[in-house]
């Protein structure tokens, strides 16, 4: 690794760290529906909201009112995407006269962005117009963030009540998230990218020809906008087929920085938003190192699977100590890698190189990343009430342990909430193992992989997994746009999404109920360096493990055919 590797790596971690206490607070201000000073500018535009759909902002839901109102606007959204995406041909802002989406293709792409997924099976250049790419894609990016977050301050509220009903508002909360804790970080993002040269136009693509004398389009576009929001919102769908490869989405080193932060920036924040919420920083710091864990080892074990010479190109005297097969050669191998760990760590799916042409450790830790539940860091809101399940399971074993009634922050753990917490261990082996198994099975399968053998199955595992966990990303090497797969990789990502939200909303419910019991002298901690090995230690062992013969016949076969 080069100097400039280390500065790219301390970088990052600057921007996401830093600013993440003070925007922690301002996520709980803005939730809470506190004075702020967006709130001064924006708050006229919040109450017009409110009066054009007849809401009533105070009006409290428990939570089945709350799941009710999110699965609602959800399906709506669903049916509106999925109509757009099938008509598009016939609507305004499609300059390049693009036809409408094949169904299956349609309806996966809507419950993509529908999800916070943003799985692409299609080249956005060359299949979407303006209009879908901005009142369709644009639109999900932000309220399908916004969701997740609003799910997250249910779970909050009811982890912090002090006994009751009430989880807020969700109508409420999807408006300020998307209004205060989305827009203007997209507003500010979007001009520095248009700074670094990223396109923002409705003009037509331009016509050029190529050194060769071949006649070919470049494409263009509402491309910043955007981009600001598929990373800050964790949702990672490229306006083009190569998504941050692209010298339009990504045109130079200070972007590639600026993007790599901004897919951990909302979710480190809210961390400490929960924090506020608990009124205990203690239990922010503990879940943060816990991430931080993970994150590291993660990074560190690709990083050092990606510097290690290519077998096969060895054997060819090709050897190149990194290989650069596969990765953008404009910012090196640390930078490819180190997004492709911290995409897969976040639920935000963007790339910036190839994932197939990783080395197998380093593709297995973009895997098992996802496997865990995408806790580490996590989308906007879905991360860290993924990682709150956790907390809950860790402290469950702990009161196994020790023999005592199991409590977080003086809420007791009892029959109906472990079962809660059960069922959601339960999600991403369904939604991975099953469509998978079932697509692996079919005779076409294997002529829409890129490779025969464990790398062939770990393209096909890859993908699933990602739907599942709701990141999106992909291997490359899987020919997704067929029937079978946009039909099942879209159930896939409903499980993914829905699987979790139903009952965290649920739980978040019966915690709310009960009245908080004052810690004891027996009481475990939970933000001590004990718990933070627990916690780590149960996200490892009960998340991960589920998935370790998947792993075997995938990355672990591949390395190990590598190795000899």
């Amino acid at each position: 690794m080069h100097s400039y590797d280390y500065w790219l790596i301390i970088g990052v971690a600057a921007l996401v760290l830093v600013p993440a206490p003070w925007l922690g607070r301002f996520y709980f201000r803005v939730m809470e529906g506190q004075p702020t000073v967006v709130g001064r500018v924006l708050g006229p535009v919040e109450r017009g909201c409110y009066r054009l759909a007849a809401i009533d902002p105070a009006r409290q839901q428990n939570w089945r009112a709350y799941l009710g109102a999110l699965l609602a606007f959800n399906l709506a959204g669903l049916a509106l995407l999925f109509a757009l995406l099938m008509l598009q041909g016939w609507l305004p802002l499609n300059p390049q006269h693009l036809p409408g989406l094949e169904w299956t293709l349609a309806l996966n792409t809507a419950v993509s962005f529908v999800t916070n997924t943003n799985w692409q099976a299609y080249s956005g250049e060359a299949s979407l117009s303006y209009l879908s790419q901005m009142a369709g894609l644009g639109v999900q990016n932000f309220v399908s963030a916004a969701t997740g977050l609003a799910v997250l301050a249910a779970l909050c509220r009811g982890i912090a009540s002090r006994g009751g009903a009430s989880l807020g508002n969700f109508w409420a909360d999807l408006t300020r998230a998307t209004l205060y804790g989305l827009l203007p970080l997209c507003l500010v993002f979007a001009v520095v990218l248009v700074w670094q040269g990223v396109p923002q136009t409705f003009s037509a693509y331009v016509p050029a020809v190529t050194v060769q004398g071949a006649d070919q389009l470049i494409p263009l576009g509402p491309v910043a906008s955007q981009i600001a929001i598929k990373q800050l919102g964790t949702n990672g769908g490229g306006f083009f087929g190569v998504n941050s490869a692209h010298p339009f989405e990504n045109p130079t080193a200070l972007s590639n920085l600026f993007e790599l932060a901004a897919i951990l920036c909302i979710p480190a924040a809210l961390v400490f938003m929960f924090g506020h919420y608990v009124k205990d920083l203690r239990q922010s710091r503990a879940i943060l190192a816990s991430m931080l864990v993970l994150l590291a080892v993660g990074a560190g074990v690709a990083l050092w699977a990606e510097f290690q010479p290519n077998a096969a190109l060895s054997a060819a005297n090709l050897a190149l100590e990194p290989s650069l097969e596969g990765k953008e050669s404009r910012f090196g191998t640390t930078a490819t890698t180190l997004w492709a760990v911290i995409t897969t760590a976040a639920s935000n799916g963007s790339v910036n190189g190839m994932h197939d042409s990783l080395n197998p450790l380093a593709g297995m830790v973009a895997m098992v990343n996802m496997m865990l539940g995408e806790v580490i860091f996590g989308g906007v809101g879905a991360g860290l009430y993924g990682m709150l399940l956790f907390v809950l399971t860790a402290v469950f074993l702990a009161g196994l342990m020790i023999g005592r009634t199991p409590e977080y922050l003086g809420k007791k753990l009892q029959a109906t909430e472990v079962r809660l917490l059960v069922a959601t261990l339960l999600v991403m082996p369904v939604a991975t193992l099953l469509p998978a198994a079932l697509a692996a099975a079919l005779p076409s399968t294997p002529a829409g992989l890129n490779n025969p053998g464990p790398h062939g199955f770990s393209e096909l595992l890859y993908a699933y997994v990602s739907a599942a966990a709701n990141n999106g990303s992909a291997f490359g090497g899987l020919s997704a746009n067929t029937a079978v797969h946009n039909l099942l990789l879209a159930l896939a990502m409903m499980i993914g999404r829905f699987g979790y939200i139903i009952p965290v909303i649920a739980l978040a419910g019966c915690l709310a109920a009960k009245k908080p019991a004052p810690a004891g002298i027996d009481s475990f901690p939970t933000h001590g360096p004990l718990f933070v090995a627990l916690l780590t230690l149960t996200i490892v062992l009960v998340g991960g493990l589920t998935f370790l013969p998947a792993l075997a016949l995938g990355p672990i076969a591949d390395q190990l055919t590598h190795a000899f």
